[in-house]
């Protein structure tokens, strides 16, 4: 039966889920250079960089899992998992924009519910409350836009399998990027509660 997410968290560093993050977190830059290699002369490594995006996205799954599994919840992981999750989408959305296969306006919208996000920390720190966990539609958001970067990145050719890519790939890219501000939302309200809590109760 698995752990449920409400055990024991710790403060252990070195857990195999943690490690997992840190390896995601040493990917970022590695799949940043490949995407952009063509953009300064080099060969095309696409190929590669999808596979690096593909190796991100099954060590997020696993973290979590293995985290719940084996009772390794940690604080360092609760920061690692949200701070690599926004790392490869800022890096995608650099890379994919550089080359101009995504467009300026879905990149402004995206780089503005992280700035809102940015905000309400702030808010919350100065309240003297930790971040907001990440919650089930803010995960959902993610994997949908981590689905749809590799596939746009995949669209990035001829043929068939290109044409296929991009149909998907910006289904994925209108889901992601909805649910992306409405999990925003979401923690806009919860802030706006603790805060006139915090304003009842003085």
């Amino acid at each position: 039966m698995e752990v449920q997410e409400t055990r024991v968290q710790t403060d252990r560093v070195l857990t195999i889920p943690n490690i997992l993050s840190m390896a995601r977190l040493v990917g970022v830059p590695l799949f940043l250079w490949l995407i952009l290699r063509p953009v300064f002369g080099g060969p095309n490594s696409d190929g590669w960089a999808l596979l690096v995006l593909a190796l991100s996205g099954v060590s997020d799954y696993l973290d979590g899992k293995l985290a719940r599994r084996w009772n390794q919840i940690s604080n360092l992981g609760r920061l690692l998992d949200p701070a690599a999750d926004r790392l490869y989408i800022l890096s995608t959305l650099v890379g994919l924009t550089w080359r101009e296969i995504l467009p300026i306006w879905l990149t402004a919208a995206l780089v503005a519910r992280e700035l809102m996000l940015l905000v309400m920390v702030g808010i919350l720190r100065r309240h003297g409350y930790p971040p907001p966990q990440v919650n089930f539609l803010g995960k959902a958001a993610t994997f949908n836009l981590m689905y749809a970067f590799p596939l746009l990145l995949l669209s990035d050719g001829h043929g068939w399998l290109a044409s296929l890519a991009a149909i998907f790939g910006w289904a994925f890219a209108g889901w992601g990027t909805t649910l992306y501000w409405w999990a925003g939302i979401l923690y806009v309200v919860q802030v706006r509660r603790l805060v006139k809590a915090d304003a009842a109760a003085d």
